[in-house]
């Protein structure tokens, strides 16, 4: 192992290498690092036409995280999970500059460990009958992208995904402290994200390994229960110097509650404000409740939320857990999401979703960007906007219970909430339900055939698969069903026999008041 210079560090990726980094939405990724390299090509045009892995997101929506690689000429191909962290990478797919494709952040996080012990890839049903099954889309993104490299193919009488293994050139990846040897643990980080799977991937692939870290320790003073990556896997150690590259998320310089060093206080958590997202987090709290101790999984944005309620309701009868790790605690909103208060546990990627892939999860809380009158729903792509598929996949085919959760439309929709009742003050310009989805994240008819449940929540409406048909089932007090339900579906769907009215204390602020499960219920 050397220590060396940031810029030490960028010189040493070469032209056509496949590089992969480590990271999650804002945290864990090796800024210092990046950036070094983008500022390296930008003054010297080198290196080019590099190959960026990457299982989770990595960015601040702007330019930092993977979207230091987002410059024609510097990357040649990207296959990534999620796109929406850095918009630079989703810019350069749209414009037909780069190779670009789109794979589940499990199998991604899975293919690490596939390569580092010299497997052909990953086997998987994960992303069949979506835009990554090769029969639709492959999970490439232009016209560019020629070549699905994923294979559907037959095994033990059924069909699966093929997602082949490739040799990582160099590994970027961030740990907490570095002994001389190289030896890294990651006490100051939200979570382990893939850190040892990747390491060795590299290492066996013929590659380097490249970690940023705060600070040097003596050999032999590192507990090694707490090292996360041995220094037989280590080529490189660069410590970070700019204090602002190496904080805990590119908010926060450290959240002692995200680690485990401190428990923040029950008296810190303040109740959310009654708007229109905690509307539909009431209503998907719900769906939580009905479960006897369920293991759930919360996504990113309005879902992530639902923990927040069950808290302001006393209700502890649960376990949420993060696709980045954590398990227990309180997960993070926003921008940073993938990291929680008070975890009970902290694993690594790779095994949470091995853990989903089998059908761990009781119940999963996700995003509901576009939906069609079969249950289908896109949360990838919008026009020119790539988001990207991230972990959704995963999840969506394999939760016993599904709670999708989003506004009916989109663009400048207001509400009011007040006395038990919601009326919409401004309709969104945007129609949410619609006659076919853009891109096909998730499929209705198929994931209702693996005998999982499907709710799909809205301020004013729920909605579920009734005989292959989206229907209604539930409407908000204070809505008319025919004007602000039906008339703002882009396509025509179906009404319950035995519409039913949302819960009106939903609509009041304060407490919900929900009585805990009894023994006998659970």
């Amino acid at each position: 192992m050397r220590i060396i210079s940031v810029d030490r560090a960028a010189i040493l990726i070469e032209d056509g290498w496949t590089v992969s980094t480590a990271g999650f939405t804002e945290s864990g990724h090796a800024e210092a690092v990046s950036g070094a390299i983008e500022q390296r090509f930008l003054a010297t045009g080198r290196p080019r036409d590099l190959t960026l892995l990457y299982a989770a997101g990595q960015g601040d929506r702007i330019s930092k995280g993977t979207g230091r690689y987002g410059h024609k000429g510097l990357v040649r191909r990207i296959i990534g999970s999620h796109w929406g962290a850095a918009p630079r990478l989703g810019a350069l797919a749209v414009a037909n500059e780069i190779e670009a494709h789109n794979w589940p952040q499990g199998v991604i996080a899975q293919l690490y460990r596939a390569i580092a012990g010299g497997k052909p890839g990953v086997i998987t049903a994960i992303g069949l009958h979506t835009f990554v099954d090769p029969r639709y889309e492959g999970g490439r993104l232009n016209s560019r992208t020629t070549e699905s490299l994923i294979e559907l193919i037959p095994l033990a009488g059924r069909e699966w995904l093929f997602y082949p293994s490739l040799p990582i050139d160099c590994a970027i990846i961030r740990g907490t402290t570095a002994d001389e040897r190289g030896n890294i643990t990651m006490e100051h980080e939200a979570f382990h994200q893939d850190v040892l799977p990747l390491a060795q991937a590299a290492h066996n692939s013929g590659g380097i390994v490249i970690v940023q870290v705060k600070r040097l320790a003596k050999a032999g003073t590192l507990n090694p229960n707490l090292v996360k990556v041995p220094g037989i896997l280590v080529d490189y150690v660069v410590v970070c110097e700019n204090a602002e590259d190496h904080w805990m998320t590119y908010r926060e310089q450290h959240n002692p509650a995200y680690c485990g060093e401190e428990r923040e206080p029950e008296h810190a958590f303040k109740p959310l404000p009654l708007d229109v997202r905690k509307v539909i987090q009431r209503r998907a709290f719900f769906e939580l409740q009905k479960l006897a101790s369920p293991i759930a999984n919360l996504g990113v944005g309005i879902p992530a939320g639902v923990g927040q309620i069950a808290r302001e309701e006393g209700h502890t009868d649960f376990t949420l857990t993060l696709e980045s790790g954590p398990i227990g605690g309180i997960p993070a909103q926003d921008r940073f999401f993938g990291a929680a208060t008070n975890p009970e546990a902290i694993i690594d990627q790779a095994a949470q979703f091995d853990f989903y892939d089998g059908g761990g999860l009781d119940i999963s809380f996700l995003g509901l960007a576009e939906l069609d009158a079969q249950g289908n729903i896109n949360v990838s792509r919008f026009g020119d906007k790539v988001a990207g598929i991230g972990g959704f996949v995963n999840i969506s085919q394999t939760a016993k219970n599904l709670v999708f959760m989003g506004t009916m439309t989109a663009k400048g929709l207001e509400v009011k909430i007040s006395d038990g009742r919601l009326s919409i003050v401004r309709e969104g310009a945007v129609k949410k339900i619609v006659p076919k989805v853009e891109q096909l994240s998730f499929n209705g008819p198929y994931v209702a055939a693996l005998d999982i449940n499907v709710v799909y929540v809205t301020e004013r409406a729920v909605f579920r698969l009734v005989n292959g048909r989206l229907t209604v089932t539930e409407i908000a007090p204070g809505v008319d069903l025919l004007r602000d339900v039906l008339d703002q579906c882009a396509t025509p769907i179906a009404v319950a026999a035995d519409l039913q009215r949302m819960g009106s204390r939903i609509f009041f602020d304060g407490p919900m008041r929900v009585a805990p499960r009894t023994e006998t219920e659970k």
